[in-house]
């Protein structure tokens, strides 16, 4: 992670975050790698019950230096800043990575509009299983 960037850690997950980006990794335990359709129907309806103004999810497969991902493109609105309770309207990509009964998924967000193609695909192009 870039560096000034800050870190939190709570169980499986650990959390970077610098201004209004975040970059979230999570590790569990799986019995079968993700598929499009397992996080069609698994995993959006958890986040559109739990996310704010959760909106245009788009589930597909794509390819990443660790192999085949599953890519979860979607909308909702930050959490409200603690100091000036403003929210920000987020674009989010989610990447499910599986390999022999382990999976991390890796949700990379930051403000709807910001030009975050380029270091988005450099981070998720840079997981590795060790």
């Amino acid at each position: 992670m870039p560096e000034g960037w800050a870190r939190t850690v709570q169980k499986d997950t650990t959390v970077f975050t610098d201004k209004l980006n975040t970059v979230r990794i999570t590790a569990a335990a799986a019995s079968a790698a993700p598929t499009v359709g397992s996080v069609t129907h698994t995993v959006v309806p958890r986040l559109r019950s739990q996310t704010a103004k959760f909106a245009s999810p788009k589930v597909s497969e794509v390819r990443r230096h660790a192999g085949r991902v599953v890519l979860l493109t979607y909308q909702a609105d930050s959490a409200k800043d603690p100091v000036t309770g403003k929210v920000v309207r987020d674009a989010f990509e989610r990447y499910a990575y599986y390999r022999s009964g382990h999976e991390v998924d890796v949700t990379l967000s930051g403000p709807v509009n910001a030009d975050n193609v380029d270091p988005w695909r450099i981070i998720s192009d840079s997981f590795t299983w060790r």
